[in-house]
């Protein structure tokens, strides 16, 4: 049976949203075979996650050290490296810090490597079928990897449906001795928070996001009087930042800020995963893009093709009659 081993990032004493993801992923690898979560940090945060992770995973896995208090891709490898059994197959977020911890990590085991995948289509008895996206997401790759030695996934956040909660009543299982030597040429200097402009975009239920389908900085006025009708906070991809029409603070994506909405209006938005890695807590997203190929509808849970120019004063006009 498969050993499949799950990566926890988090925060502040919780999960990563894609922790949540893990096991639906993991089933799609090999039905059968069990996920084992692997927690590591310092202290209470620590001990935080793996009880929360032990509810949702059967075996939990956790490492503590002064070293793991920040997450440093170095040391992380290091550790996982001494506690992992050989022939693992192991999902990690796609993610910077996944980016940085996967390719190094898959080398010291020895094992495959595949990175930002959005499916797995089963096993053909040492053969793994997944799925990747190239080009920014305008094309799907179907990659059969050889997984007889083990692997290393990185699996894009939100590709998978998070299950829920509930109880599985795992086990805990310290594993801190058994992670060696966890010295480090890096250092933890600080932690520098993105700056909070006139509107604070993380703390808004409802975003209209526009991206380069709004053309002309002059339009973001049509955003806005939709997401005035709509009670709602306009925020906007990196090249609307890049062009200097919208500021830094307002910028959703893995560069930019981290939001929970409980709607995400993405207009004229392609979806790349740098963007969508700032999306968390499994909002209802609303996707309206010219290009009907447009990464974004794969996450979608409603997908309209029209230039959002034309779609978003009509939504404005129907909201008012409302």
């Amino acid at each position: 049976m498969t050993q499949i081993f799950a990566y926890i990032p988090h925060k502040n004493g919780a999960a990563e949203d894609v922790a949540m993801e893990f096991p639906e992923a993991a089933k799609k690898i090999d039905a059968g075979a069990g996920v084992t979560a692997v927690v590591t940090g310092s202290g209470a945060d620590l001990d935080a996650v793996a009880g929360e992770m032990a509810k949702v995973y059967g075996e939990v896995i956790k490492v503590d050290s002064d070293a793991l208090a920040y997450p440093n891709a170095e040391v992380v490898r290091k550790a996982l490296v001494n506690i992992l059994p050989a022939g693992a197959i192991v999902l990690v977020g796609h993610d910077t810090f996944g980016m940085d911890l996967a390719p190094g990590l898959s080398v010291k085991l020895d094992a495959a490597y595949a990175a930002d995948v959005v499916d797995f289509e089963g096993t053909d008895g040492s053969v793994l079928k997944l799925v990747r996206q190239e080009l920014g997401g305008a094309v799907s790759t179907h990659v059969t990897t050889d997984i007889s030695a083990g692997a290393v996934i990185t699996v894009r956040p939100g590709a998978f449906a998070p299950v829920d909660g509930g109880d599985a009543g795992g086990s805990v299982t310290d594993k801190s001795g058994d992670a060696g030597d966890l010295s480090s040429k890096r250092s933890f200097l600080e932690v520098v928070e993105a700056e909070v402009g006139d509107v604070d975009i993380t703390k808004s239920d409802v975003l209209v996001s526009i991206g380069r389908g709004i053309e002309d900085e002059d339009n973001i006025e049509v955003a806005q009087e939709l997401a005035d009708a709509m009670n709602a906070v306009v925020s906007c991809s990196r090249p609307i930042v890049d062009a200097k029409w919208l500021e830094k603070s307002r910028q959703v994506g893995t560069s930019g800020q981290t939001v929970k909405p409980k709607v995400y209006m993405a207009m004229g938005i392609s979806g790349s995963f740098q963007h969508m890695g700032g999306v968390k807590g499994n909002p209802f997203i609303v996707a309206v893009n010219k290009n009907p190929k447009a990464p974004i509808f794969q996450v979608a849970d409603v997908g309209i093709v029209e230039d959002i120019l034309d779609f978003m004063p009509e939504l404005q006009e129907a909201i008012e009659e409302l």
